[in-house]
């Protein structure tokens, strides 16, 4: 699906903040950050939502959820995460590439949601950064 933006960025067309990748699975920060560390994790195959996405798909985005939350909880000295995924326009899915927010939450934040700021590549690559090296500690 050549229109599709998060198709483009898994296939390296369109810039991103990558934090993860694998053979089936991407993670990379999103441009419009909900809270500080704002985190997306997508297939590299296209699915529009959970409603069309395959079990082995949705299992496979599930496990790189599950890598990389303690990483990005740590890095972004977070009280606790929010995981979120939206299908349709009314839930508020804007991109319509099956994806999954993991957004960290610290005490007194507020609600995230409908606070989007876009944030400039530098930022959302030196976060993406942070959360590598504690991603990299965990493995080791």
């Amino acid at each position: 699906m050549k229109e599709c933006l998060f198709c483009r960025i898994a296939r390296g067309e369109e810039p991103a903040s990558i934090v993860y990748e694998d053979d089936e699975t991407m993670a990379f920060m999103d441009v419009n950050q909900g809270i500080r560390g704002h985190l997306l994790v997508i297939p590299k195959s296209h699915y529009t939502d959970i409603l069309d996405i395959t079990p082995e798909a949705a299992e496979a985005v599930a496990r790189t959820v599950v890598k990389l939350a303690p990483p990005l909880k740590e890095a972004m000295g977070a009280d606790g995460l929010n995981v979120w995924q939206a299908t349709g326009w009314n839930a508020g899915q804007r991109v319509f590439h099956f994806h999954v927010h993991l957004l960290p939450r610290y005490a007194g934040d507020g609600t995230p949601f409908g606070k989007f700021a876009r944030v400039s590549r530098e930022e959302l690559d030196m976060l993406a950064e942070r959360i590598k090296r504690h991603l990299k500690s965990t493995e080791e």
